[in-house]
């Protein structure tokens, strides 16, 4: 063999080296692929409703309303190798996004972890509020203080679990009551706090600071409150080990559905997804291609979507599957009824 020849054949041998080691290198990306569904009108993986409602009269329910779900792989510690990101690039079920798409910078796998099971937790209120709102059912809210940030006016005044009941003498009923009457005012001012502890009403006089995010002009007191419901009836929600907000939709169309007579899916497959608010509102979700794939092999034919998810869900639509914009609650359940009744009357992604 000639030198020249030599020195080609270990060149390529190197490369070829390089290569393989290159593409086992960690790379910052998580994989996202369609997740499994469950159908919020079924069981759980306990074989108990995953949605029980005691105290208040139900109906017989049939049908699918399917929550959907992405499975991620990847992240701090687990990270991907550089040729499974390039396979999952090369499939169009599989998005690989950034890591910190995912991962926010600075936060481990647990806190991620913990983060969704909040938003989880609250989804399912919201989503109860929203049924028995859309239902006309009435329920008082309390604010409660969720936590107390250190170093802040209300550091040592205020605890969690502290209801709120009034600022500055005016009754408060939700939390807007708290965060419209901040609204205007100054750093430096001073708020009365009436609250609840123990069952003893009490008062606290905190004098307001600048944000410590930077918002000079934002006064804050050092408080983080949230709405709790108070429900006239239980309803109780297992959905195993699931996180984040996107399926709040799904749920109170079950919750719906169980305290109604008839059947919203009627003998429609429907799968859908999408945040809720407890006045209705739907909002976007992430990984829509993944859910979308996931409901039409789970064997959905209608797709609800948040309207701000509409675009992208049309470019990637699986063969077989409507799409129907879910804007609200209602809007939701009124496209559900007109399916059922064979109207065409019912809002799409196009």
């Amino acid at each position: 063999m000639s030198r020249r020849a030599a020195t080609l054949a270990v060149a390529s041998v190197l490369i070829l080296v390089l290569a393989l080691a290159g593409s086992q290198m960690p790379v910052p990306y998580v994989e996202l692929r369609p997740g499994p569904t469950s159908n919020t009108l079924g069981t759980n993986e306990k074989g108990e409703p995953l949605i029980k409602i005691e105290g208040r009269r139900t109906y017989p329910d049939q049908g699918h309303l399917n929550f959907t779900t992405v499975t991620y792989r990847g992240g701090p510690g687990a990270r991907l190798d550089l040729f499974s990101a390039l396979q999952g690039w090369l499939d169009d079920d599989v998005a690989v996004v950034p890591e910190e798409t995912i991962f926010p910078e600075n936060e481990s796998q647990e806190q991620v972890d913990q983060e969704n099971t909040r938003q989880m937790e609250a989804s399912q209120q919201s989503a109860e509020a929203a049924a028995l709102n859309q239902l006309g059912i009435k329920f008082p809210v309390r604010v409660l203080v969720d936590s107390v940030q250190k170093g802040l006016p209300a550091d040592g005044r205020l605890r969690p679990g502290d209801e709120v009941v009034a600022m500055d003498g005016t009754p408060v009923t939700k939390l807007e009551d708290v965060t419209g009457r901040m609204e205007g005012r100054k750093p430096g001012g001073q708020v009365t706090i009436t609250y609840k502890r123990s069952g003893k009403e009490e008062k606290a006089v905190l004098k307001t600071v600048a944000s410590p995010d930077g918002g000079t002009d934002r006064p804050v007191m050092g408080v983080v409150l949230r709405d709790e419901y108070v429900f006239p009836f239980k309803i109780n929600i297992s959905v195993g080990d699931v996180g984040g907000p996107s399926a709040g939709l799904m749920f109170s169309l079950a919750i719906v559905d169980k305290l109604t007579p008839g059947s919203l899916p009627g003998r429609t497959f429907v799968a859908g997804t999408g945040t809720i608010t407890p006045a209705g509102e739907v909002g976007a979700i992430g990984g829509i291609q993944q859910k979308m794939v996931a409901a039409r092999r789970a064997g959905a034919t209608v797709f609800l979507t948040p309207a701000d998810n509409c675009a992208d869900a049309a470019k990637a639509r699986p063969d077989g599957l409507r799409l129907v914009r879910a804007d609200t609650l209602k809007t939701a359940i009124d496209a559900l009824n007109n399916i059922n009744a064979g109207k065409g009357d019912v809002p799409t992604c196009s």
